[in-house]
């Protein structure tokens, strides 16, 4: 019986080594399998909102600073555009008053393409991380979070004043519910040893980026 009990006590060891150590090799895979995932969602919408904010800025020579005025703008604003009724090129023709330049306006949002499929179903979605409803110690309710979005201006070195804008979505906001060391190891990775922000971005408050995103392949 003490033999039994003592080969049961060694097969349940063994389980468990073996356990852990599939766990330390799989955790970090699959951490990074579903980093990547959940990554390249977020980075679909900051497209979409890089995209509106350009044609805001179209409109009105300057982004804005919140999503009810972004998405306001995509739902029922218009842009104006240019038809030239005869030959620009047309030098005489020009100088003879027979090209005219006619105006008209279509729907913002029959302008823009959008690349997230929750944005084309619904555009007040634009404004929220995806994967971001979910329960963790950085979101205990569980809801679905915003973007944080901001704008400025800044003075070039030529003196000309050009504004700028930033979204932003931390990496726990869309990470949050996967293994805890694995987050914090990745987070100190691109804060210290990258010297990148903690998430993902489109635009900045400091730089005049052409609203470039600061992930990989941008």
């Amino acid at each position: 019986m003490k033999k039994f009990l003592l080969q049961v006590l060694l097969l349940a060891v063994i389980v468990a080594l073996a356990w852990w150590i599939y766990s330390l090799f799989n955790t970090p895979l699959e951490f990074e399998r579903i980093r990547k995932e959940r990554e390249a969602k977020v980075v679909e919408r900051l497209k979409d909102i890089r995209t509106a904010q350009r044609a805001f800025r179209n409109k009105y020579l300057k982004f804005t600073p919140n999503f009810d005025s972004l998405i306001a703008f995509v739902k029922y604003d218009s842009l104006t555009f240019e038809h030239a009724i005869g030959s620009a090129d047309d030098s005489l023709a020009v100088a003879q008053g027979r090209v005219s330049v006619e105006k008209f306006n279509v729907a913002v949002k029959d302008t823009l393409e959008f690349i997230s499929p929750e944005v084309l179903e619904d555009f007040n979605n634009l404004r929220y991380i995806p994967g971001s409803d979910m329960q963790t110690k950085f979101n205990p309710g569980g809801q679905l979070l915003e973007f944080a979005m901001d704008t400025a201006s800044i003075e070039t070195e030529s003196k000309v004043v050009v504004p700028v804008f930033e979204a932003f979505a931390q990496y726990p906001t869309f990470l949050g519910d996967l293994d805890e060391q694995e987050l914090i190891n990745f987070r100190d990775y691109q804060i210290n040893t990258l010297s990148r922000a903690d998430g993902l971005k489109v635009g900045s408050l400091t730089a005049t980026t052409n609203e470039a995103g600061n992930w990989d392949g941008e």
